[in-house]
């Protein structure tokens, strides 16, 4: 079957799954490494299962895979095995803390990083098959802009961009900003700080990165919160486990539950916006529109 004729089949054959319960699809994404995005991404959706949610959490960083150490977890197969036709995506779903579904990807296998648009089609279209009851999908993105990053962003109904307090940080999250907005018509971001001395350290972060968003792009942005330092997280990692089951009356901890709390409240579109089958038929779309724009 020609590639646009199984784009187009996979399309509208997702078309026909809707749900009568929406998915909310959260990007965790950052400019640049160690701002502790996959320590947001693990905590946020354990305080979210831990308040009654179904929470799928996808680690997307397809070639420096960690959500899995994180938190002590022994994978088997992983998305590496399911691009290769060796198993099913079903197959590689781990059961996590708070019975968070976790879809581990590889570490340190190179070429994960870099598929081609009909492997990414053959990844999105395995998750059209699953059948899980959930509420909310979170994926914790690579850092940077590779194109991976920029197309689950995307295709996300939330983008979470987390900063700390490092110059780096900062410029690099207005570059990937730039790039989601400029060049795939992202308009809307949320910004937490995370490891923050103080509430009013993140607030200043957000407004350095505001400023010059406001200035040269069209975007909103929403200050979703700090995240404080709190040497229990350390700890937590140390033991493999989230700091919001490790120590769950820290100061990150506590932290962790409220801004579980404030993306509760967002809005979640009716319809088919609402649906996971959006999300992985927004990524068939990318990925077909890649493949003909290189053929």
């Amino acid at each position: 079957m020609p590639a646009d004729v199984a784009a187009v089949d996979q399309a509208s054959g997702l078309r026909r799954l809707a749900r009568a319960k929406p998915v909310r699809v959260i990007a965790v994404s950052s400019g640049k490494g160690g701002v502790g995005k996959t320590n947001v991404s693990a905590n946020l959706a354990i305080a979210l299962a831990n308040v009654g949610k179904q929470v799928m959490l996808l680690d997307a960083d397809l070639g420096l895979a960690n959500v899995d150490v994180l938190l002590g977890l022994t994978p088997g197969p992983n998305l590496s095995h399911v691009i290769e036709g060796k198993c099913s995506l079903e197959e590689v779903i781990l059961t996590g803390p708070g019975d968070v579904k976790i879809v581990p990807a590889a570490s340190g296998v190179k070429r994960m990083a870099h598929l081609t648009p009909s492997e990414h089609a053959g990844l999105v279209n395995a998750f059209s098959e699953l059948g899980l009851d959930l509420d909310v999908l979170i994926v914790d993105t690579a850092a940077g802009i590779h194109d991976s990053v920029l197309r689950f962003n995307q295709a996300a109904q939330e983008v979470v961009v987390v900063v700390c307090d490092e110059p780096a940080s900062v410029t690099d999250a207005y570059a990937l900003v730039k790039v989601l907005n400029q060049e795939h018509g992202v308009h809307r971001f949320h910004i937490l700080a995370n490891m923050a001395r103080s509430f009013q350290e993140g607030r200043d972060l957000y407004r350095k990165l505001a400023a010059v968003s406001d200035k040269f792009l069209d975007v909103t942005l929403d200050f979703l919160g700090v995240i404080p330092f709190d040497e229990y997280v350390r700890k937590a990692v140390q033991k493999q486990s989230a700091v919001v089951n490790a120590y769950p009356r820290s100061r990150a901890a506590l932290a962790f539950r409220k801004l579980a709390q404030n993306t509760d409240k967002w809005p979640v579109p009716d319809r088919a916006r609402g649906h996971l089958e959006f999300f992985v038929e927004r990524l068939i779309q990318a990925s077909y529109m890649e493949a003909e724009a290189y053929p």
